[in-house]
């Protein structure tokens, strides 16, 4: 009997290797937003972050470097508002 193959994601955070279903999807719809996606079907370009503290925080990072991972994530310029609206939405999901 063959097992089924478990797909795996990259971390755009740490770069490690996970099974899809153990990360947290960020997308850019095409309406050009950029959502938390936790059921993994949203439409639009998508990219993965891992559930470790260290990769949850975007505080870690200096002012710049999460924007910066995201913009060539997810193939896009993000104004600083939007970022910040998405910071937001991150750190209330995240729950810090």
């Amino acid at each position: 009997m063959k097992q089924k193959k478990i797909p795996l994601r990259k971390c755009i955070v740490c770069q490690g290797m996970f099974p899809k279903k153990e990360l947290i999807r960020v997308v850019r719809t095409p309406e050009e937003e950029i959502v938390i996606d936790l059921t993994g079907r949203a439409a639009g370009r998508g990219t993965y972050v891992c559930r470790q503290e260290s990769c949850l925080k975007p505080d870690a990072f200096a002012s710049g470097k999460w924007k910066k991972v995201l913009e060539r994530a997810l193939n896009m310029s993000i104004s600083q508002e939007k970022y910040d609206a998405f910071r937001e939405k991150w750190l209330e999901m995240v729950g810090k």
